[in-house]
């Protein structure tokens, strides 16, 4: 619910505090903890969600369950998507699918078909199929977000509405993902609006942001090698010349960023991810 009504945050300590729990839980709340975590991360651009979708596709496998396999899929169908490789959603959902459809159960074959749909596959869902899946695929993108928006799910409704050719209605969803931090998709609306005509659309991220696995911006890269080395925020101040404000505002975001939680972790972080962080003196913001 938390993930469903963009509190991303609030979604994300609820699936690790599962998650540092015993493994030996009961599995539904473990698979939605991996599913949720890890398309948090996936949403936000962040690392880290691969091996966490890994995990909540292999334990739906080994119980066989349409509740746990048709979330894993479309986790998995939504994280290559944003990663621009729509040609691998077929088979992250095509097992799911097919049992869905077999099984006469709409609401997750209604899910799962708008994912396939995206990626231009032929869908044939049974009837039944939820309002808002039934009219995403009938071409009927302003209605299906209407309805989720109604409901309070902002990033879905954004989702439902990129195929619409309303130009305001687009941009106005620009915003609302802006304000949620979803960079990924933030991209895949600014690129629809630049096919539509729309003038004066923002690309992005800098490309100094985009170099880097993580997406840190040139001055978290310098904060970045202080803060593995354990130095405390006022430290780093000190060091690079910038208000302590200023240094609690970047630990956050590349703690945020690498999927971690302390100093030593966010250097073993950047060490596995082939970040070179560089040190610039009295640059500054």
């Amino acid at each position: 619910m938390e993930l469903g009504l963009g509190r991303w945050d609030a979604a994300a300590g609820t699936a690790q505090t599962i998650l540092d729990g015993p493994r030996d839980q009961v599995i539904g709340p473990l698979s939605d903890a991996l599913n949720t975590l890890a398309l948090v991360r996936a949403r936000r651009g962040d690392p880290g969600y691969w091996p966490l979708l890994d995990e909540a596709r292999d334990t739906a496998i080994a119980g066989d369950d349409l509740q746990l396999l048709a979330p894993a899929a479309a986790a998995r169908a939504e994280a290559a998507w944003l990663e621009g490789r729509s040609d691998a959603i077929g088979a992250e959902t095509e097992y799911a699918y097919d049992m869905a459809c077999r099984l006469g159960e709409p609401t997750f074959a209604g899910w799962l078909a708008c994912w396939r749909a995206r990626a231009g596959l032929p869908v044939e869902p049974p009837d039944g199929v939820p309002e808002r899946y039934r009219l995403q695929l009938a071409g009927e993108p302003e209605l299906a977000a209407e309805m989720f928006q109604a409901e309070g799910a902002i990033y879905d409704a954004a989702l439902a509405l990129l195929p619409s050719v309303n130009g305001p209605l687009l941009r106005n969803t620009l915003d609302q993902l802006r304000a949620l931090g979803a960079k990924p998709a933030v991209a895949i609306v600014s690129r629809r609006l630049r096919e539509l005509g729309e003038r004066r659309v923002p690309r992005g991220p800098r490309q100094s942001t985009s170099d880097n696995p993580a997406g840190l911006t040139n001055r978290e890269l310098e904060v970045l090698p202080l803060l593995a080395e354990g130095l405390r925020n006022a430290e780093i101040a000190q060091r690079l010349v910038l208000s302590q404000k200023t240094v609690d505002h970047h630990v956050s975001a590349i703690l945020r960023k690498l999927g971690v939680t302390t100093r030593g972790q966010a250097g073993a972080a950047a060490g596995r991810l082939g970040l070179t962080p560089r040190i610039s003196g009295r640059s500054r913001d």
